[in-house]
């Protein structure tokens, strides 16, 4: 690199490269090691098998600091735009790879594509920051965006709770000189029992987590308890801002059931789009899991069917997007955005993300649990409460155990309906389709006899009671009768003292209205003739998120036991204080 480090690289050229049959790299940069080492050892998988049919000189690095490369790591690396002659950062060591890759490497074709699932989807955006000339294809799969508002460690300010005790029981582990890994390297963290929630209402306050529950330093563990509010910290490691000077074709992709990094490829397909306006950026979203279009069929997910093997679709699209800029191949004509409409189980093409053709809808909470694109006529401060208890907090999923799981993305969510601690707002069933495409925004009244909240918005499709397709017949035959149940959607957390501003947190006064507002991640779903809308409001999902106290504290991460209190939710429907969920309509194809 330009700073003289140097990052540990493994290099695998077809056999058959030669002068007159010369090869582009496809490069992957990775946190999580290029395991296994040595010139006769091969690792299990380079990419696709269609990847790896077609042919390219693969390239795998240890990004700087991890492994067997040279140098610091920093999670997250910051980018630094305007750089000294030995200022470094994820772009610029890209850079430097693929200026020696071309130079040294026999038989090559002088063109570079680079992708990566998470953490090495957001080292492929970074990389194509100044994309080096080489550079001409990119594709960021499920990346990380910014670690406070969307991905990973965060939900709107609110602490991923089990995926960092997952995360940080093996990544954290600081590192005193390049090494070799095990085969056993990743260690598992040892809940000590299949019960998560049980586990995690007994960890303890998370300011003694690293000591109680980690071996050895946890550093970043450390820097999220440093820093509870969206600081330079880690507004220094959101990447969107810096997405600038993309020269490299882009195909951006995730998945709507991810659970890690839903937010990260739709938020970073928006910004290259604003800030590279002649690049070539499309974006694939898929009824995936997270990173899920590389393993299984992708036909179901959860409680959740999509009638077909949807990762065939994406296979043949990757290795044609890569073929045709890498290889000359044929024009792929790939849509700016294809995105698979769960309920409807189709992908469709459209020119832009959201659809233009998309509409603005408001979805309001009315009395008696009713839900109405109609806003409440009601003068009178009506609303609905609850009492919110931090020793009973609302779990995220019905299945007991400890795996860090996407199968709740597509849960039933009538175990949750059943709590007097959720208030659910049912449409009537439907008349015709409707279909939604595109962002989502929360608009909640609310107020609480605490001084803290969380607010966890859940969009929902419900099936009818009765299935008109299901018979006796089929339920001897073991299939299960979907009759009433309720699909996840969509959810999305938000830390109330966040409302008004990520940086400054502010305490609710107890008993007073105040509006709470927050975007939720896209959807793009369509309700059939008959089934219900449902919206489910609760103010805790654990552990997925931590437990609020309800009393504010300046920072939850310093929480003492003492400090979590029940209080009493209201959420209000009136015309002065209307509770909606803001949605994006798509007409159907027939209007």
């Amino acid at each position: 690199m330009r700073d003289g480090a140097r990052l540990f690289t493994a290099v695998y050229v077809p056999n058959d490269a030669s002068p007159s049959r010369r090869y582009p790299f496809l490069m992957m940069r990775t946190p999580y090691t290029v395991w296994p080492y040595g010139v006769d050892r091969y690792p299990r998988r380079f990419a696709s098998e269609a990847l790896e049919k077609e042919g390219f000189i693969f390239v795998l690095q240890d990004v700087r600091g991890r492994y067997m490369s040279e140098g610091e790591y920093v999670n997250m690396r910051p980018h630094i735009d305007k750089k000294g002659p030995n200022d470094i950062d994820e772009s610029s060591d890209t850079y430097d790879t693929i200026e020696w890759l071309t130079k040294n490497v026999a038989d090559n074709n002088g063109r570079v594509g680079l992708l990566g699932t998470s953490y090495p989807g957001f080292y492929a955006a970074a990389g194509a920051i100044d994309s080096h000339p080489a550079l001409e294809a990119v594709s960021p799969q499920a990346p990380i965006a910014d670690w406070f508002r969307g991905d990973d460690m965060h939900r709107h300010g609110a602490f991923n709770l089990q995926l960092a005790f997952h995360f940080f029981a093996s990544f954290d582990k600081p590192r005193a000189k390049p090494y070799e890994p095990g085969e056993d390297d990743w260690e598992d963290f040892d809940y000590g029992t299949p019960d998560a929630y049980r586990f995690f209402l007994g960890a303890g306050p998370l300011a003694e987590a690293e000591a109680r529950h980690f071996k050895g330093d946890r550093p970043f563990f450390r820097d999220i308890v440093a820093h509870p509010n969206y600081d330079e910290f880690w507004k220094a490691r959101n990447i969107l801002p810096h997405l600038r000077n993309i020269e490299a074709a882009v195909l951006v992709v995730g998945g709507f059931f991810d659970t890690e990094d839903l937010y990260g490829p739709l938020a970073m397909y928006q910004a290259i789009e604003a800030q590279n306006p002649k690049a070539k950026n499309s974006i694939v979203m898929g009824p995936w899991s997270h990173g899920g279009w590389h393993h299984g069929r992708g036909d179901s997910l959860g409680d959740a069917e999509f009638g077909f093997a949807t990762n065939d679709a994406f296979k043949e699209l990757e290795l044609a997007f890569f073929k045709h800029h890498l290889k000359d191949g044929p024009d792929p004509e790939l849509a700016e955005a294809l995105v698979f409409e769960t309920g409807a189980n189709r992908f469709r093409r459209f020119s832009a993300w959201p659809p233009r053709a998309a509409k603005k809808g408001r979805l309001y909470l009315h009395e008696s649990g009713a839900l109405s694109f109609e806003p409440p006529q009601n003068t009178e401060a009506a609303s609905d409460e609850y009492l919110s208890d931090p020793d009973k907090p609302v779990p995220y999923t019905q299945d007991i155990g400890n795996d860090w799981s996407s199968s709740y993305m597509a849960e039933d969510q009538r175990f949750a309906s059943r709590r007097p601690d959720v208030l659910e707002y049912r449409s009537e069933p439907l008349e015709r389709d409707v279909t939604l495409a595109g962002p989502l925004e929360a608009e909640l009244w609310v107020s609480t006899t605490g001084t803290d909240a969380d607010w966890v918005v859940k969009l929902i499709d419900e099936n009818p009671g009765k299935m008109p397709d299901f018979s006796k017949s089929d339920l001897r035959a073991g299939k299960r009768d979907r009759g009433g149940q309720q699909i996840l959607v969509r959810g999305e957390p938000f830390r109330g003292r966040f409302r008004e501003s990520y940086e400054a947190p502010k305490p609710f006064v107890p008993g007073e209205p105040t509006k709470v507002k927050f975007a939720v991640n896209d959807v793009f779903h369509t309700w059939k003739r008959g089934h219900r809308i449902v919206i489910q409001v609760q103010s805790s999902w654990f552990p997925f998120i931590d437990r609020n106290p309800q009393k504010f504290v300046p920072s939850i991460f310093a929480a003492k036991p003492s400090d979590y209190t029940k209080a009493t939710h209201r959420v209000y429907r009136s015309q002065a204080m209307p509770s909606a969920l803001e949605v994006t309509i798509l007409p159907g194809l027939d209007e």
